[in-house]
């Protein structure tokens, strides 16, 4: 029997909060942010009287009924409340954060312009130049995508002689020492005497930002697995190329993930730099004559397509890691 003076839970099973409650209100903060943003978009006034708004409250209506549709489907759909409870808060916030934009652009006019244009003429100068955009954003995918792949077999190469090979990184590490820390960027002269094409020295400086970080990590990676794998392996009869591509190289995966990641990041701050020296097309092109022509909107359009191809490419490397390194998950966290 329970002693009386002992505390216990009284509360009801059923009167707890249940667990679909949470993600059924992120589902519904998208709708209410984008009801509010659509009224502050009708009620206030422009500061450019002449400025006609077409394309962003379209925008805002489609957002509007899209959120009632994620909405709708986080308060009835319990299959679908993990995700309303993750991109619920994500997507409000980027609602609100548009909203904070046009105030201080369109509505309050508190940055200058024609530096800082609000979302409708953004939205204008994407629909304008909408297959300049299109045949650029090609141009400089092929780019991005050709040094990365380039840079990244070259790492990788460079990165396992040296990580395994002595010889190799008593050679090799003085000048990774010395070259490395060079930004890609300043080698712009020598890749345009040693490529007559322009979209070739492009390759090879985007290749160059991506070599350095993919081998370091390569490097540090080998340098750091178990000696205890490798002595495994080796009572099993296995040899050295065994032990270089099907323990060393498997074992430091992790490490060069994190190479593969900060070497897209690399490409894509090369990448500009590249398309802006010679290269007749490509959106750092596009940007570079944007810019000089004092047209920030279609700039800034140009810096949206970018991001979008980004962070689309970092989300497909993460999907390759989390394929390639799926034998890791219990042992290792992200």
């Amino acid at each position: 029997m329970l002693d009386e003076h002992e505390p216990t839970n009284t509360r009801h099973p059923r009167q707890r909060s249940k667990p679909g409650g949470y993600a059924a209100a992120a589902g519904l903060a998208p709708l209410v942010a984008a009801i509010v943003v659509w009224a502050l978009n009708r009620v206030l006034p422009n500061v450019d009287p002449d400025l006609d708004l077409k394309i962003y409250p379209l925008v805002l209506e489609a957002t509007f009924v899209a959120a009632l549709v994620f909405g709708v489907a986080g308060w009835l759909w319990k299959g679908f409340q993990p995700t309303a409870r993750s991109y619920g808060p994500l997507w409000t916030a980027a609602i609100c954060l548009v909203c904070v934009w046009d105030l201080a652009t369109t509505k309050w006019a508190l940055l200058p312009m024609p530096y800082f244009p609000g979302p409708e003429l953004v939205l204008q100068g994407l629909i304008d130049d909408r297959w300049i955009l299109l045949e650029s954003a090609v141009s400089s995918l092929k780019l991005v995508l050709s040094g990365y792949v380039l840079g990244v077999l070259a790492g990788l190469a460079s990165g396992v002689l040296m990580g395994w090979f002595k010889q190799a990184r008593y050679w090799g590490m003085p000048m990774m020492k010395v070259v490395g820390p060079i930004p890609a960027t300043a080698f712009v002269p020598l890749a345009m005497l040693a490529f007559d094409d322009a979209f070739l020295s492009g390759i090879a400086l985007i290749g160059l930002a991506v070599w350095f970080p993919v081998t370091m990590l390569t490097i540090s990676g080998i340098a750091n697995v178990p000696s205890s794998y490798f002595d495994v392996a080796r009572t099993l009869g296995a040899k050295p190329g065994y032990l270089i591509f099907r323990v060393a190289l498997p074992a430091a995966m992790p490490s060069v993930f994190i190479g593969l990641f900060m070497g897209m990041g690399a490409a894509f701050l090369t990448l500009v730099v590249a398309e802006t020296v010679g290269v007749r097309s490509g959106l750092g092109w596009y940007f570079k004559m944007q810019k000089d022509y004092f047209e920030y909107a279609k700039v800034y359009a140009a810096l949206f397509i970018m991001a979008v191809f980004f962070s689309g490419l970092m989300t497909l490397l993460f999907k390759v890691r989390d394929r390639v390194l799926g034998w890791q998950k219990g042992v290792i966290r992200w």
